[in-house]
């Protein structure tokens, strides 16, 4: 008598049936292709205002389906996730507001997270849950084709809900981001803010600042410094090569807490200024030692970086 025949597994049921992606740039097709990758959505619905970047989307095949209007995408979704610069939040949330069904969940990826509460949450109808996310983790690159499934991998992603969001709900967009391979950590939203303005916002604004020295040298010296960048200035021209809008967005909705930080770098600047002009080496030296604990500190805590691109797919 022959062996019965083995059964297939089962594939599993999707996590979200119908999520849609609002914007698909860097972060919107590298969830996509994310969600492909781990089979975590029936449906993935694409909408962008741009039809260049949507007929380009379809291209590489990152949804279900392709939308024009915010409206059109957000209908039946369980969930909704805007991939947007942060200066588009409310205009978005006033659009598709009505269209969420009940119980659906909408999550973002911006940098700040007290403007998205602010400019998202009181366009949201009853029943209808914000769970505000930023995955920790880019590139210079944009568009969607710049977009890879591993991008969140060992990144973290933070959440910020407000006191009393669904419990539920957070638990299964906490879930989606570890699907993808990041961890997870919940903060409060002013708390996020301020510690973003420091590790990611102000180097931003200096490498801006930096480069854009760069660019008013007379022309002769600009060509030398091109040719001859060293490390810190190639590190420096990756960063403010990075979304004008985007980091535009972030500035103005950020202002409070990246004013802070900066009054505070602007002193330490001027204290190491007069260092420098009055020849202390001595607070020089004890100003680099001290940062060296710290780059130490960041290494210990895995947080160093690793070369992103060699694993692109």
């Amino acid at each position: 008598m022959s062996a019965p025949a083995k059964r297939k597994p089962r594939a599993a049921a999707p996590k979200f049936q119908r999520i849609a992606l609002i914007g698909i740039g860097l972060i919107g097709s590298s969830i996509a292709r994310a969600l492909k990758k781990h089979r975590l959505a029936g449906e993935i619905a694409i909408a962008t205002r741009r039809r260049g970047t949507l007929d380009m989307a379809r291209k590489l095949k990152l949804g279900t389906s392709y939308h024009l209007k915010a409206a059109q995408a957000v209908k039946g979704a369980d969930l909704v996730i805007l991939c947007t610069p942060l200066g588009a939040n409310e205009a978005i949330a006033r659009e598709i507001g009505p269209h969420l069904k009940p119980g659906a969940i909408v999550s973002d990826v911006g940098s700040c997270k007290e403007s998205v509460i602010l400019d998202v949450g009181p366009h949201l109808p009853e029943g209808v849950h914000l769970v505000p996310a930023h995955p920790i983790a880019g590139t210079e690159h944009s568009g969607p084709e710049a977009g890879f499934a591993t991008l969140f991998e060992n990144h973290w992603c933070v959440l910020t809900p407000a006191e009393g969001t669904d419990a539920k709900a957070v638990k299964a967009v906490s879930g989606l981001w570890k699907k993808f391979g990041a961890r997870v950590e919940i903060m409060d939203a002013q708390h996020h803010d301020r510690v973003l303005a420091i590790t990611s916002h102000l180097p931003h604004l200096i490498a801006y600042t930096i480069v854009d020295t760069a660019t008013d040298l007379e022309r002769e010296l600009q060509k030398e410094v091109v040719r001859f960048s060293a490390g810190g200035f190639r590190d420096f021209t990756r960063i403010a090569a990075s979304d004008p809008t985007m980091w535009r967005d972030v500035f103005l909705s950020n202002r409070d807490a990246v004013l802070d930080i900066l009054g505070r770098f602007t002193e330490d600047l001027t204290a190491l200024q007069r260092a420098i002009r009055r020849g202390n080496g001595e607070l020089l030296f004890d100003r680099f030692t001290r940062t060296r604990a710290i780059r130490r500190e960041v290494i210990d805590a895995k947080q160093a970086g690793v070369e992103i691109w060699r694993d692109r797919r």
